[in-house]
């Protein structure tokens, strides 16, 4: 990959956050259609003036006109959530290769086979975008991507455990992982510092009550560079870190799939998270939730296990409507398929939509952060 000289993320924030810039450099919308699956995330690259956009089994480089730049096509598994690393400009984003509906729905459309559940991987796809340069690139043997495995979910996924007395699969209910974001540590002192998170699915089981928290873990950058293996289909790698630097429990109430998408607020220094709403009613199931960056994480007892268990915990921020069970949140309809950061509290959020044909699109548009019960984001 080509040298790229990327301003420290945080100072540039530092400087726009009192000027309007991402409004007058930025276009009010992107828009992209024309696919055969829905869209999971997108990521903008400010200083290339590129943004990406993942359709499930496809990512998309396109320039802020929309205009399509390259594609890297037939990826066997589940695209899901992106994020630009502000350290060398790479592109981020989940990658599910399991044996559950969705999994399974993906490898039928595409004439794919069917994996099992013993194969059932979770990867950190990392994609060079200086080398997207043509539509249909392959990812096999283009060398345009690379991956790293969550070994920490594909253990939780396996698991079986017990909850109400019952025997249960799938750890805190992870159905795998989906949102991902870069930013600091939570708590930490070193704010230029920026780590990876990746954000469990969580299966939306209502009988159990040991999937009520969001799990986060938290990686280097750095170190995973020193796992990463190229693709190849049909073969299982487990190159990746045994464990995370931190894997932080965030309590919003049980969501379906868990964490969506997430961004870092680095005006705030917050995030934001996005998911699909819940369905126990005993919690308010919002589907937008925000934290403070700068909270001490607590080591304490988790709610709804069987079996005493204690984690690092993290709190929702006070911001929001309050809601059952003393849960913070908004309802809004956006979020879920994409948000990532333009800068001055400003963030593309993907609008999904499907036309009469059953074409997949997405209009990425510019909303500002305001926290509002009511309104959270203004266009």
């Amino acid at each position: 990959m080509k040298a790229k000289c990327f301003i420290p993320f945080l100072l540039c924030c530092a400087l726009c956050c009192s000027a309007d810039s991402p409004r007058k450099n930025l276009p009010d919308s992107i828009f992209v259609g024309g696919q055969d699956f829905h869209v999971q995330g997108i990521a903008l690259d400010k200083q290339q003036e590129h943004i990406y956009f993942s359709f499930t089994n496809r990512l998309i480089k396109a320039d802020l006109k929309g205009n399509i730049i390259g594609s890297v096509d037939n990826l066997e598994g589940h695209l899901g959530a992106m994020a630009l690393n502000p350290e060398d400009g790479r592109i981020y984003a989940s990658l599910e290769c399991k044996n559950d509906e969705i999994g399974t729905h993906i490898a039928q459309k595409m004439g794919t086979k069917i994996i099992n559940k013993d194969n059932s991987v979770f990867y950190i796809a990392v994609f060079d975008g200086d080398k997207i340069n043509r539509v249909g690139m392959n990812p096999q043997t283009d060398a345009v991507m690379n991956t790293v495995c969550v070994q920490e979910a594909v253990k939780d996924y396996q698991a079986t455990t017990v909850n109400n007395g019952k025997s249960r699969e799938h750890r805190y209910g992870c159905s795998g992982i989906d949102g991902v974001m870069f930013a600091p540590l939570v708590g930490g002192k070193a704010k230029d510092k920026f780590y990876l998170y990746v954000g469990y699915g969580i299966y939306g089981d209502t009988t159990r009550t040991d999937n009520d928290y969001q799990v986060l873990l938290c990686y280097d950058p750095l170190d995973l560079k020193k796992y990463e293996k190229s693709v190849k289909w049909g073969s299982v790698h487990a190159s990746g870190p045994k464990k995370p630097v931190r894997k932080f429990f965030l309590k919003t109430g049980n969501s379906l799939y868990g964490i969506q998408n997430m961004a870092y607020d680095a005006c705030n220094n917050s995030c934001h998270v996005a998911v699909y709403k819940g369905r126990k009613s005993i919690y308010p199931n919002f589907s937008l939730f925000s934290f403070d960056m700068t909270q001490i994480p607590v080591f304490q007892q988790l709610d709804g296990f069987d079996v005493p268990e204690k984690q690092w915990t993290i709190r929702l921020g006070k911001g929001g409507n309050r809601g059952k069970s003393g849960i913070n949140g908004w309802h809004f309809p956006w979020g879920s398929t994409g948000i990532c950061p333009a800068g001055d509290g400003y963030f593309y959020i993907s609008e999904n939509n499907r036309d009469k044909e059953g074409k997949e699109s997405c209009t990425a548009r510019l909303y500002k952060w305001t926290g509002d019960d009511s309104k959270p984001f203004e266009p």
